[in-house]
């Protein structure tokens, strides 16, 4: 999670919201990502489709069976489809995401019986540090 803080404070930098995640296999960060959906003029460039994509790129396996993804904030419904999709197998999160958290907040789709994967998923690791790098972006930009 510290190397995902690094990568949200990177995007915040950028001026991006500061959203950071990796997918670790094992012990070894096979993939990383930040939060570029205004610069790369997409609104798919969550940090957690980026991690996804680099780490398929780097495995040369569009599935992740077995990966954990750490990520600064709640995911959203977009991204936990994306974490679906790749077989990622848990999920790490950081601040809880009131608005559009799909991982517990607004609704739970790790939950979701009618769906074809499911991935164990923690809630609150580094939460205020994660939460506190989100609460000074949006306070600069006021």
């Amino acid at each position: 999670m510290r190397r995902a803080l690094e990568l949200a404070a990177q995007a915040g930098a950028q001026g991006e919201v500061p959203v950071g995640a990796v997918v670790v296999r094992e012990t070894h960060i096979v993939g990383e990502g930040w939060n570029h959906p205004i610069s790369s003029w997409d609104a798919t460039s969550h940090a957690e489709t980026e991690a996804i994509r680099d780490a398929c790129q780097r495995e040369q396996n569009y599935r992740l069976a077995g990966a954990t993804l750490y990520v600064t904030l709640e995911p959203c419904v977009m991204c936990i489809g994306a974490i679906f999709h790749a077989r990622i197998a848990r999920v790490v999160f950081g601040a809880a995401e009131p608005k559009s958290g799909a991982a517990g907040s607004q609704v739970n789709l790790f939950n979701e019986a009618r769906l074809n994967h499911h991935a164990r998923v923690e809630g609150g690791l580094l939460a205020d540090e994660c939460a506190a790098l989100l609460s000074g972006f949006f306070a600069a930009r006021r």
